[in-house]
């Protein structure tokens, strides 16, 4: 299989490159923006274009930024190709252009690759329902260059928690507390950021109560989990129809 890689001189898509390059498959393309960092073997095409990426490309893997992901959803609605997407910060546009791609080729969209997060995101959304009257607070960590707060991956285990009260977290969310806020309020759900040094992430869902409190806790320790949860899960998609997966389609949980 021919892998597409945007974002390939980043963090995580420079450990793809070097784990695909031992591998049986073959890197066909790869898109990025500055200068390159990294070797690729002579027949890979290296390119700023969308378009020549997914012409070179079976499966396109995308860790980037949105508007590096946008460039590549406009050109697969001409070209469709199945999509990992892995960026995350996307605004409703670039998300309303992944539901039209999807359409047209298989597209799945994680805000971790992480195969330890997908399992969260289905324990918290067991607990939020059966613990009704607890409290839920949820902090994340990540390095000092990250530069959305908060992350993905906190935003999608809030999401998890408030479907399964029947909330919208757009109502209910909080992602910061300062001067004299007054009491919680009981449907409450925050979400706060701590940035620093070279933490790959952590996130702790908190669920508390008089008397009692539960954490659930996810801690990487190596961008490597998100490229093979990556490779895993892109294996899986080439073999779908068109439409719009998440992780727990491709694990089937």
């Amino acid at each position: 299989m021919k892998y597409g890689i945007v974002g390939a001189t980043g963090r995580v898509g420079q450990i793809l490159v070097n784990i695909i390059k031992n591998s049986d498959d073959s890197i066909g393309a790869v898109m990025f923006e500055g200068p390159q960092t990294i070797e690729f073997e002579k027949e890979t095409v290296i390119t700023n274009d969308a378009k020549t990426l997914l012409e070179n490309s079976d499966v396109v893997i995308d860790f980037s930024a949105p508007a590096a992901t946008q460039s590549v959803l406009e050109a697969a609605i001409e070209n469709p190709k199945p999509l990992v997407i892995a960026t995350t910060g996307l605004n409703d546009h670039q998300q309303n252009l992944m539901l039209e791609v999807s359409k047209l080729a298989p597209v799945l969209y994680a805000t971790n690759m992480s195969l330890g997060v997908a399992i969260l995101n289905k324990l918290v959304s067991m607990v939020s329902e059966k613990l009704r009257d607890f409290d839920i607070e949820i902090v994340e960590q990540h390095h000092h260059f990250k530069v959305d707060a908060p992350s993905g991956t906190a935003l999608t285990l809030a999401e998890s928690c408030a479907k399964a009260r029947g909330l919208d977290l757009k109502e209910v969310m909080v992602t910061g507390r300062s001067g004299h806020v007054g009491a919680r309020t009981k449907d409450e759900i925050g979400v706060f950021a701590v940035r620093g040094g070279d933490v790959v992430g952590r996130h702790t869902v908190g669920f508390y109560n008089e008397g009692e409190f539960l954490e659930l806790n996810h801690t990487a320790t190596s961008r490597e989990t998100f490229a093979r949860g990556a490779i895993k899960v892109s294996k899986w998609l080439v073999n779908q129809k068109p439409g719009l997966y998440s992780i727990n389609d491709a694990l089937g949980i």
